[in-house]
């Protein structure tokens, strides 16, 4: 049956019966443990190893790059969540849960944790954790945390959770939500593995009556500004800077990044709930140290010196691969295949939700955007930036899957920049002494394109597409700033002026779960904050009721997520896929073409070819924990 909803199973892993345990952590922080059988839950995550089994040794040479690269945590050692996208992502597997339950119309998920499945501390992790996230930090206007959390509701209602037993609890929706197990798999979405009731208690007022005085101790003004710290759900990963906080990963950080300037270290979880099929508990590696590096030349170069283990983010760039090439022999690694999902490998987004109302009111003119684009020499960029792997494309799905929309990948992808004037004079005829059109107000038109700084394509592309804009008469400039400043100024603001970034997905499942070119649904629509808000936290203060097109668009997403019926959800992803092509609401330089990482010759386990997606998040799914060294 096609029905998600039809299907009352029950998935569960192998037994543990007939497997004789070993493995003794080589690092914890009190030397005390106890033994193996008393550490793991008592039906433990059994991982067949992608090659071979392995043994318990030896370090994972890794690297962050800049202030605001915590994101990147989560696919090396912290994706954890109760259910988990499989290696090959054709589906979904138990991970954190030993089993799951869905009713027949989607409205009921049963999920039964591991019993005796314990903290990185040694503490039970049990449906309390679960409740505590629910009620004291979901659910707690004082504490909230509802980042990337859409999920949980269907037909704008939040589920309830119902607490069973110790290890079974139930999420409960008024409606059909034929998504949410997918939901959990999403990367960084599932919050229910990542709060330690036992820990975070002490923080929050109603457990520690003390809490605002232990605040000010440590420098806040009160317990909901230090929870929300400690907590760190909402604040861009940061709890991934405190190696106090206890964990349900394979690693647990022992010096947490920014604990320390030159390096990162995380070891051994010894209470980590997986071991392999002879029974050697999991991770392999002893522990992860992370080198600080400032920019990616510099991560450049310590690959080419053999000093990184695994890497494609901010390195693995289409410049970068004949220099890479030519060092393997010296940095002894090989090239990994990166099947891209990107929805395109740059979007230009300019803010509709901008807080000046001049250039509020000219960016959501669909003409502008239009004659934006038209400006664009994609083909140039393509050329000089892709080495001519790619064609000219609008953020779109891949035309090899049903979803394709030639409208909406082809629109105004062509150079034509006699049209664009054209369009921009009915818009804004006016020049100053420069060329340079003047906006209704009189000033001169100006859009200031603010984005991170290590993504080095981008920086190529708009070295390339400035000139083009200015050709037009538009005074476009660029700035680069670290992730962490990126962050607060254009995914948390409405006072920039416009953005690009990558990611989305180009197809399948992905694409349903990650439509924000087509759909502003999450803070990922960075185009559009306060009309995202509206759709996930209509409450926000910093909400902004969209007009009624996009209103409509963002039902059909709630529609979409509402089915778990395969059939019915191709018809409404198709159609939102036809509304984004109406709306025009970003546009974008060209499909990804395939891409590829540096991987140590010596690093076992490894997949050869994976998909590139954060939402799958690269190389999370491929089992991390099962990886080591010959």
């Amino acid at each position: 049956m096609n029905r998600i909803g039809r299907r009352s199973f029950i998935i569960s892993t192998t037994a543990i019966a007939g497997i004789a345990l070993s493995g003794i952590p080589a690092f914890s922080q009190d030397g005390d443990l106890p033994s193996l059988e008393n550490r793991i839950p008592e039906n433990p995550l059994i991982i067949t190893p992608t090659d071979r089994p392995g043994q318990q040794g030896g370090t994972w040479n890794h690297a962050l790059v800049g202030g605001g690269s915590l994101s990147m945590l989560i696919r090396y050692q912290a994706y954890e969540p109760l259910v988990r996208f499989t290696p090959d992502w054709t589906g979904l597997e138990p991970n954190v849960a030993e089993s799951y339950e869905v009713n027949d119309d989607s409205t009921v998920y049963t999920f039964h944790l591991r019993k005796g499945h314990k903290w990185s501390d040694g503490a039970p992790y049990t449906t309390e954790d679960i409740r505590f996230w629910y009620e004291d930090i979901f659910q707690d206007p004082d504490a909230p945390s509802t980042k990337g959390q859409s999920y949980w509701q269907a037909d704008g209602k939040v589920a309830k959770l119902e607490i069973v037993d110790e290890t079974t609890f139930r999420v409960v929706f008024d409606s059909p939500n034929g998504f949410f197990a997918q939901g959990l798999a999403w990367a960084n979405q599932d919050q229910l593995t990542k709060a330690p009731a036992h820990y975070l208690k002490q923080f929050h007022i109603r457990y520690n009556p003390d809490a605002n005085k232990l605040a000010q101790e440590r420098g806040f003004d009160s317990w909901v500004a230090l929870f929300a710290r400690e907590h760190g759900l909402d604040e861009d990963n940061v709890h991934f800077q405190n190696s106090a906080r206890p964990t349900l990963n394979a690693w647990k950080f022992t010096t947490a990044p920014g604990e320390d300037t030159e390096r990162a270290i995380a070891e051994r979880n010894p209470y980590y709930h997986k071991v392999d099929t002879e029974g050697t508990q999991l991770p392999y590696f002893d522990q992860v140290v992370y080198q600080m590096v400032s920019d990616p030349e510099v991560l450049l170069l310590k690959t080419l010196q053999g000093e990184i283990d695994m890497m494609d983010q901010y390195i693995a760039s289409p410049a970068n691969k004949p220099v890479l090439f030519d060092g393997k022999e010296n940095g002894n690694y090989d090239f990994y295949t990166l099947k891209e999902t990107a929805a395109n490998v740059m979007v230009f987004q300019l803010n509709l939700n901008h807080n000046d109302p001049v250039k509020n009111e000219l960016y959501n003119k669909i003409e502008f955007r239009q004659a934006l684009s038209l400006a664009i020499n994609r083909q140039d960029l393509i050329d000089a930036v892709f080495v001519g792997q790619g064609a000219p494309a609008q953020p779109s799905i891949n035309p090899d899957d049903p979803l394709y929309n030639e409208r909406l990948a082809t629109q105004y992808t062509e150079y034509n920049p006699d049209l664009a004037n054209e369009m921009l004079d009915a818009i804004v005829p006016e020049r100053d002494s420069d060329g340079y059109r003047l906006d209704p107000s009189g000033r001169r038109l100006s859009i200031l394109f603010e984005i991170d700084q290590v993504r080095s394509t981008f920086i190529d592309m708009f070295e390339l597409a400035i000139p083009m804009f200015q050709a037009v008469g538009i005074d476009a400039q660029i700035r680069t700033m670290d992730r962490s400043l990126w962050e607060t100024r254009v995914r948390n603001g409405r006072d920039f002026d416009a953005s690009a970034h990558q990611f989305g997905a180009n197809g399948g499942i992905a694409a349903m779960l990650d439509p924000r070119y087509f759909v502003p649904y999450n803070s990922n629509s960075i185009y559009a904050p306060g009309w995202s808000l509206y759709y996930s936290s209509p409450e926000s203060p910093n909400a902004i009721e969209p007009p009624q097109e996009i209103k409509d668009q963002q039902q059909r997403y709630r529609d979409l997520l509402a089915t778990g019926d395969v059939a019915e959800q191709q018809v409404i992803m198709a159609e939102i896929l036809e509304a984004a092509a109406d709306q025009f609401l970003v546009f974008g330089v060209s499909l990804p073409p395939d891409g590829y990482g540096v991987v140590k010759n010596d690093m076992v386990n490894t997949m050869p070819v994976m998909p590139n997606n954060f939402g799958w998040p690269t190389p999370g799914p491929s089992r991390p924990e099962q990886f080591f060294k010959n």
